[in-house]
């Protein structure tokens, strides 16, 4: 399981979980880390793409046998990744008070939903629940209609795992100078605010807008949705710049009263039925061979298991198959220190006996 990523030489425990704490720790070990999972056992992979690339350890946290043995891994790793509720670590005997004092240097990262305090902190909850609070779901969906939940990629991994692997980077980086681990209390809530920047800072107006099903990029306007083509499949528009709307209306042959006020949102929904008449009129391939590679803002809607045979995506590399299995590659991408796709090849144990010796 050799690496020459960025991240060689990195090591990392990472405690089992769910959902952002183990896409942290695929990105990290696609960046070259050694990463240990800590595990129950008889635990069977519920995602072989996200869980890949881990030495696995079984271990029993409640006996002093394993938690021996995740204290020596922790004595030596430079990161932790954990998803529990608040205050589990800490009754394991394992919180970043106990930890930190045997290891100064650790990263100690925490991946929850509400965060480590707060009055929500000790409540269960998901993606769905997250983002509602932020303000970020009230603004998906169509007007009139209730918020239509964007699958888990706002919460778990916009809002949550990018956000702890930032966090997770920055500290180590700071640990350069100080030569001190510290906590990364890495929330959902705070992630998912943060990515709400762009529209808290903006000015609100019939364009700018984060009311649901209305504004320049909510859906309202007729430049920036999709549409059904003859043979059922989707394409997407995104001509917000008035050239690459020129464009678009001229190379699909568009009615010529389109081209007038294109910034109306008075207009958007009768431009809208106009180009939806206009878009069924042509399969998804025929409108790709007109429209596709201009500066239209074109793209045809791909569903996830047809993606990877996507002309642009194959050139890209984007999928890479190993084993027999597709997995997604690894991001961002290295000049010097590339990464590539690895699967589990070491027992966990005899990766941490390997670190003790290592020092």
């Amino acid at each position: 399981m050799s690496s020459n990523g960025p991240l060689t030489g990195l090591k990392v425990v990472e405690f089992q979980g769910i959902g952002p704490g183990p896409h942290v720790a695929m990105m990290l070990a696609d960046m070259g880390a050694e990463v240990v999972r800590i595990e129950r056992a008889g635990h069977q992979p519920m995602n072989p793409v996200v869980e890949r690339a881990r030495h696995r350890a079984a271990v029993d946290l409640k006996s002093a046998e394993g938690k021996a043995f995740v204290e020596q891994a922790l004595a030596h790793a430079d990161v932790l990744i954990e998803g529990f509720r608040p205050g589990v670590m800490e009754r394991l005997g394992l919180g970043p008070d106990a930890v930190l004092k045997v290891n100064p240097r650790l990263v100690y990262a925490r991946m929850t939903g509400w965060g480590q305090e707060g009055p929500l902190a000790q409540a269960a909850g998901h993606d769905l629940n997250y983002i509602a609070i932020t303000g970020a779901l009230d603004a998906i969906g169509k007007r009139g209609e209730l918020p239509v939940p964007p699958q888990n990629l706002v919460g778990d991994f916009g809002g949550g795992s990018m956000y702890c692997a930032m966090g997770i980077l920055a500290a180590l980086f700071e640990r350069q100078s100080s030569g001190k681990g510290q906590v990364v209390d890495a929330a959902i809530v705070d992630g998912v605010t943060s990515l709400m920047s762009f529209f808290y800072g903006q000015p609100h107006s019939a364009l700018r807008t984060v009311e649901r099903g209305a504004g320049l990029l909510g859906g309202a306007a007729h430049f920036y949705r999709c549409y059904t083509c003859k043979d059922g499949k989707e394409v997407s528009v995104g001509a917000i710049e008035p050239q690459f709307y020129a464009e678009l209306l001229q190379r699909a042959d568009a009615p010529e009263h389109l081209r007038e006020a294109q910034m109306d949102p008075g207009k958007w929904d009768s431009y809208a039925d106009d180009l939806a008449e206009l878009f069924a009129t042509k399969t998804q391939a025929e409108w790709c061979e007109l429209l596709e590679g201009t500066d239209a803002c074109f793209a045809p809607v791909i569903p996830l298991d047809e993606a990877k045979d996507h002309p642009h995506m194959k050139a890209r590399g984007a999928y890479v198959e190993q084993d027999g299995r597709w997995h997604t590659a690894p991001a961002p991408r290295f000049d010097r220190t590339p990464n590539t796709v690895r699967e589990s090849a070491q027992d966990g144990e005899e990766v941490v006996a390997r670190w003790r010796q290592e020092g």
